[in-house]
This record gives C-alpha cells, structure tokens and sequence, in this order.
C-alpha cells in the first residue's frame, strides 16, 4: 500500500502555531491554563503547543500528560499531575489524530469528575469518522478518508511529517 506525505514539517509547525494562537484567544483572560496532552504523540503535541504558548503569551502554562491504554480506554486513566492542579482551571486536551473519538471521549470523561473553569480539546488531524459525540474545537486539518487508511504522525526532533497510510 502506497503512502503519502499529508502533512510536512513546515505545515505542522504553522498549525501547530496557529491553534496555540487560538487557545491564547480563548484564554487570554486567565492567569493559567492547563495544557493535557493524551501519552504518545498527543502529549508530544501538547508539548509543542506549550512551547509556543510561553513564547506568545504571559499565561502560566501547565504541561499534563494524560496516562490512558488506547487499546482499551475503559480501564482507569491517570495524569502526571493532581487533580487539584487542573480544579477550576482552563484545560485544553490534546490529541495529535481524532478518529473514531474513542480515545478523547474517554479522556473527556476522566476530567469530568473534576470542576474545570473551561474545557476544549485539540488535534492536530481531525479524520471524520467518529463513533462518540465529540468535536476538536482546535484543529490543524480536517480530513476525509476510508476507514481502512491510516494517518500516523512522526514527531521527530528534527523533522515532523503526517503520512496517510
């Protein structure tokens, strides 16, 4: 099966910039915000966002890293930080692919048993084929495929790229 480069290097810092620009607009009012990246590439991607968010703003950004088994989301999730760290604050959970849903649903779920101020998620790809109810609000791309493609992301230090498999 043939690949193809979807996203380069170069497009995945500028979307990368534009939706930490985006999550600054929502929350240029608070003092802090939590940024929760789901472990693997999301929280590769969180960091990512993060990294500029300090550069752009005077916000106190928190990195979060969202432990939960992709392969089976029902089983307990946990967070490098506290709960009481994320309590009525902002929190922006972050994915670096939404595909069926499962895995942000789930990750929604956990931080609903704790009040936040303001909750939105963010994707680097959004691919369309959703199972559960739930939307990016940030989003770098939104891409229509066949459920038998696959789109991986590759988060080297040095050179980023999204392929559709």
């Amino acid at each position: 099966m043939e690949s193809s480069i979807i996203l380069t290097n170069e497009q995945i810092k500028n979307k990368t910039r534009r939706i930490a620009y985006q999550i600054y607009e929502t929350n240029c009012n608070e003092k802090e915000i939590i940024i929760a990246g789901i472990n693997g590439n999301g929280y590769v991607f969180a960091q990512n966002i993060a990294t500029i968010l300090n550069s752009i703003s005077d916000l106190n950004v928190v990195l979060c890293e969202v432990l939960i088994d992709k392969k089976n989301p029902i089983k307990k999730i946990s967070t490098s930080i506290h709960s009481n760290e994320y309590k009525n604050k902002s929190l922006v959970l972050v994915d670096d692919v939404l595909n069926s849903g499962t895995t942000l649903i789930y990750g929604i779920k956990h931080f609903l048993e704790v009040p936040l101020k303001r909750f939105k998620t963010a994707v680097l790809i959004n691919r369309n084929h959703k199972k559960y109810p739930v939307k990016a609000d940030f989003k770098g791309i939104s891409l229509s495929t066949s459920m038998q493609e696959h789109i991986n992301v590759i988060f080297d230090t040095e050179n980023a790229y999204a392929i559709l498999e």
